[in-house]
């Protein structure tokens, strides 16, 4: 059992637990050659003998080793020790967007937009890479204190590297999150982020997910059969448009690419914040720069309408 204070590599001391999922924990640590605090992320001992599992967990870390992109967290390092396989990677300051809509409910149509176009220009990164992420969720999704977005947890990522380890048929995405061709068996493709990262754009605009049930099963027959809840009323017309398509249950009906994507969100971003400022309104984004561009296919966005106030039944938004 891990605790604060042991060392792993004889160089990399764990400091605090600050998360924990399925396959193991994430932790703070310490690099004490370099000085600097990284995010360690351990590998729960009994997975270790289970076959497969320690292969995609070091495929993870080639995988993320591979992409070269400020939304995408950084790997340093992976080792195993005291039977413990880890991974060493950038130690990102912020919250996860899951912990920041628990707190508000619902974000602006700008900031929300603001936020996607980072997260698929992240995507857009890992696709050019062969790489389909599979399990993009907001807890996936850290912002940091200036608003800047970081992609991360590859650990169900399929690559060429790691993509034989996965089970043909098995569906590993969040069911909340999961595409119809994941929750039917299919193959992930580049569509089915694009796909997941709609449902994410929904969630903010919304205060809740698209599909709810009682059991992962439940949901993930939801997102092949049912059309969504209609977002609130409040939702510019244009932004309605962005999230609808990438909700498309055929993939080619979805955006092209996660670069299309992102290139009509951050054109909303930009045309929400400048009616916001006319109407002598604070920007509802203060801080969150849009990452650098990816190429992104031509996408016409015409100014959409005045944001309505939200209905009094609906989640209050953060600005």
């Amino acid at each position: 059992m891990l605790s604060p204070g042991v060392l792993l590599g004889n160089r990399y001391r764990l400091d605090e637990r600050i998360a924990s999922g399925g396959m193991g924990d994430v932790w703070r640590g310490t690099d004490q050659v370099l000085g600097r605090t990284v995010a360690v992320k351990s590998l729960l001992p009994a997975l270790l003998d289970e076959p497969g599992f320690a292969e995609r967990f070091r495929g993870e870390a080639r995988t993320m080793a591979t992409i070269n992109h400020p939304g995408v967290v950084d790997v340093y390092d992976f080792g195993n020790d005291q039977q413990i396989a880890f991974l060493v990677m950038e130690y990102v300051e912020g919250d996860a967007l899951s912990a920041t809509l628990n707190r508000v409910g619902r974000l602006t149509p700008a900031r929300t937009m603001a936020l996607m176009a980072q997260a698929a220009d992240a995507l857009h990164a890992a696709h050019e890479k062969g790489i389909v992420h599979r399990d993009v969720k907001p807890g996936n999704l850290l912002v940091r204190p200036n608003g800047t977005l970081v992609l991360t947890d590859f650990g169900i990522a399929r690559s060429d590297l790691v993509g034989q380890l996965t089970a043909a048929g098995s569906v590993l995405g969040t069911a909340s999150y999961i595409s119809p061709e994941q929750a039917t068996g299919g193959v992930a493709t580049p569509a089915s982020d694009v796909y997941a990262l709609g449902v994410v754009a929904y969630q903010c605009l919304a205060g809740r997910r698209p599909f709810e049930g009682d059991n992962p099963l439940e949901i993930a027959m939801r997102h092949v059969r049912e059309a969504p809840r209609p977002l609130p009323a409040d939702i510019p017309p244009q932004v309605r448009a962005v999230v609808e398509r990438a909700l498309a249950k055929d993939p080619a009906a979805r955006w092209p690419s996660a670069a299309a994507l992102a290139g009509v969100a951050r054109q909303l971003k930009v045309v929400l914040s400048q009616q916001v400022r006319a109407a002598g309104q604070a920007s509802p984004v203060s801080a969150a720069p849009s990452s650098p561009a990816a190429p992104a296919a031509r996408a016409q966005v015409r100014p959409p309408t005045a944001v309505a106030r939200p209905p009094a039944a609906a989640p209050q938004q953060s600005r």
